[in-house]
């Protein structure tokens, strides 16, 4: 009986995430590289770029591909990239902030390409790091 109400329950959920999907209007697509590790990037990934009714994100952790549907008359791909960029994952468009990627799992905190603004704020803090010691 048990196993029944989870193949039930596993249905509703099944049927429930479809019909989100077929509900966006005005549907523009895209598919954009968004970096990420494992399945709790997908799901963080997933859980920051959807939007009831205005925007899909499934996210892919072997390609690091991210397919993207949304209304194109309630939102745009670069608000969707930005509220996964707040999440802390890197797109090509956008960048996470150092402190929104430190908040991600151990984990989750994939390799991230040098920036100019990377590297300076690196150079900053080791010169402030010397500064503070008596030798």
């Amino acid at each position: 009986m048990k196993s029944l109400n989870k193949i039930m329950v596993a249905v509703v959920v099944l049927l429930s995430s479809i019909g989100l999907n077929a509900q966006i209007k005005n549907e523009k697509t895209a598919e954009v590289k968004i970096s990420g590790n494992c399945g709790m990037c997908k799901k963080n990934i997933e859980k920051a770029g959807n939007v009831n009714k205005e925007a899909a994100v499934v996210w892919d952790a072997n390609t690091k591909i991210a397919k993207i549907s949304y209304d194109s008359s309630k939102t745009t791909q670069d608000d969707i990239l930005k509220r996964i960029a707040n999440a802390g994952y890197d797109s090509e468009k956008f960048k996470a902030t150092e402190e929104q990627y430190n908040k991600l799992h151990g984990c989750c905190q994939y390799d991230r390409e040098a920036s100019a603004t990377t590297d300076t704020d690196k150079t900053e803090k080791k010169e402030d790091h010397n500064s503070g010691h008596n030798h």
